[in-house]
């Protein structure tokens, strides 16, 4: 019986279990989060009673993170009336805040670090109501810088057998740890085993990860235009990102399979005294040095200048099949450059017959010049400056002493100017003198008293010479001027003074001949003046005198209308009476000019002065 009471509250405690063991929690919560380092990460946990006929008055949230060992750390207390704390002593006391809200509470983890990324628990303890749990995995992102790619600095030959180191990407600081791809063209490289290599080595920094990739790959020649870059993808909350590194260019060295021969100058055709450059150029890598050589010339010495072959001052000795090929073949001694060098020339000119020539006057001639030159020719001939032939033989027909001269041929070359020359010829007609002027002779009026100067001109080969015989004068010079304009002109001149009727002979003489000349001269009174028809200097003084007579007559037709105006002339018979013969004095002006025509033209003048008349009107 002493047992009783105890016996009484065990079976009080069963009901109360037994009636609580149908009382339930459903804790909610997010199976995994993601969130940036250094943000802030919240955690929701909801819950909710089911079986109970109303919500518990006390519930109590705890906190708890999975630790090593895979033992649980309380981090948090939490409960309905309003006691909230975070457990001291732990990684997170400093961080944590725990707010409710109507379905729940919410676990805010302030700066969040690389180490947070575990499990996070919520356990929900309603007492009667019953307990419940829930989990969340926490996952921490930290991108990584942009990835910095660096190619090799040397060349690389595609001799050598197998990959090549081409290029190194390194990525820093990620989490979770970031993957490099490799591009060449936008295109993927994947590994090959002989062709294509990636080395990959990792580091970390303060839980960061931090990648370097090395790109070994066996390159051709198309690579020396390829593109290289890496790819670095990484994780971030909710997506995967990538980010692509700069391109690269690597140096690819192959052998030279082709080779080009070129002359770079001048341009166009090339003459005797040009300087000439050839350029050779091969399509390997790096440039070869060249070795030029001259078909069927074994011993070839010419300066060269890496890929130039400069020849100075070249003739047409220089004409010929240049050729070059790389210093180092490659075991390949067929490959080689060609052209070949063609050196234009024009010799000096050849002129049949040579420097001076004679001919009779009257003879026919042909003069030829010819130049030999590797292009066609143009010939033109001169003569003091004028064209007078075109053609390598210039004709000259009928010889007179006008064809007398110096004859230049200049030949030049149509396709290529700057080669030209030139010869000369000169012909001299040989004859008896020939006067210039078609009268034999000439006849001549002059006053009294006057000098004239009368003129001879001689052409003929030898010179002639001249010679004067004058009747009826004895004072003149003679003066005798040899033209230098024409070498072969002969001229005098003599200056006479008409005293009376003159006869003057012009003699020009040489071995070949005589011809004269003669003037006639017919000296008049000083009261007249007489126009010679002749070549006489004297065609000013004439022009003189007429203008002077005009002027005389202006001036007399002035005076005259004058008094007639004031009435000193009376018109009609009384003014005829008063002009008679006995006005005339001997003050009277007669003007009288003859052509060479014969024709006189006589103008008389009289003054009213009362005077006296002339001998020559009695």
């Amino acid at each position: 019986m002493a047992h009783g009471p105890f016996l009484w509250l065990f079976l009080l405690h069963l009901c109360l279990l037994s009636s609580n063991a149908w009382a339930r929690v459903e804790v909610t919560m997010h199976a995994g989060l993601e969130v940036y380092l250094s943000d802030s990460a919240q955690i929701p946990c909801q819950y909710r009673f089911t079986n109970v006929n109303s919500e518990p008055s006390f519930v109590v949230t705890q906190w708890f993170v999975r630790s090593a060992g895979h033992t649980r750390t309380r981090i948090f207390y939490f409960d309905t009336n309003a006691v909230s704390a975070a457990d001291n002593n732990t990684e997170y006391t400093s961080r944590l805040q725990v707010t409710r809200d109507p379905e729940g509470t919410v676990l805010t983890i302030r700066d969040v670090q690389l180490s947070d990324e575990r499990e996070f628990f919520c356990q929900v303890n309603g007492l009667e109501a019953g307990a419940g749990e829930g989990k969340t995995y926490l996952r921490v992102f930290a991108p990584p810088e942009a990835p910095v790619i660096e190619g090799v600095l040397t060349g690389i030959s595609v001799t050598k057998e197998g990959p090549s180191k081409v290029a190194s990407c390194e990525v820093t600081n990620g989490f979770p740890k970031p993957n490099i791809t490799w591009y060449r063209n936008n295109v993927p490289l994947t590994p090959d085993p002989g062709n294509v290599n990636v080395l990959s080595l990792t580091w970390e920094t303060k839980g960061l990860y931090s990648v370097e990739s090395t790109l070994e790959y066996k390159v051709v020649k198309e690579d020396r235009e390829a593109l290289f870059s890496c790819e670095v993808s990484f994780s971030v909350p909710g997506a995967i990102r990538t980010v692509e590194s700069n391109t690269i260019n690597i140096t690819v060295y192959y052998p030279t399979t082709m080779v080009e021969l070129w002359k770079e100058a001048p341009r166009g055709l090339v003459k005797e005294g040009d300087a000439v450059e050839l350029h050779c150029q091969g399509d390997g890598n790096p440039p070869p040095s060249f070795i030029f050589s001259r078909e069927q010339e074994v011993d070839f010495d010419v300066p060269v200048l890496g890929h130039v072959l400069a020849l100075a001052a070249v003739t047409r000795k220089d004409s010929a099949l240049y050729q070059c090929r790389p210093e180092h073949a490659d075991g390949n001694a067929e490959v080689r450059g060609e052209v070949q060098l063609t050196v234009h020339y024009l010799d000096p000119a050849v002129v049949v017959p040579k420097e001076s020539e004679f001919m009779i006057k009257g003879e026919d001639l042909t003069a030829s010049c010819n130049a030999l030159s590797s292009l066609k020719t143009s010939t033109v001939w001169y003569k003091e400056g004028k064209q007078v032939g075109k053609g390598n033989t210039l004709h000259l027909q009928d010889a007179t002493y006008d064809t007398t001269g110096e004859y230049k041929c200049e030949v030049t070359v149509p396709s290529l100017p700057a080669l030209k020359t030139s010869g000369s010829v000169n012909i001299i007609v040989q004859g008896g003198p020939q006067l210039i002027g078609v009268e034999q002779e000439v006849q001549l009026e002059e006053v009294q008293g006057m000098m004239i100067n009368l003129s001879c001109e001689a052409v003929g080969h030898p010179l002639p010479s001249i010679s004067w015989s004058i009747v009826g004068s004895q004072h003149w010079l003679e003066t005798e001027v040899v033209n230098k304009v024409k070498e072969h002109m002969a001229r005098s001149v003599v200056s006479v003074q008409v005293t009376s009727d003159i006869s003057a002979q012009c003699n020009a003489s040489s071995e070949m001949g005589t011809e004269v000349k003669t003037f006639s001269i017919r000296a008049v009174p000083r009261t007249t003046t007489t126009a010679p028809f002749s070549p006489v200097d004297r065609s000013g003084g004439i022009i003189v005198g007429i203008i002077v007579c005009l002027l005389l007559l202006a001036i007399l037709g002035s005076v005259l209308y004058f008094l007639y105006k004031k009435g000193k002339i009376p018109c009609g018979r009384s003014g005829k009476q008063e002009i008679n013969n006995k006005g005339i004095t001997k003050d009277d002006i007669v003007v009288e000019m003859k052509t060479n025509s014969k024709t006189e033209e006589t103008v008389l003048l009289k003054a009213v002065n009362g005077g006296k008349g002339m001998p020559n009107d009695k």
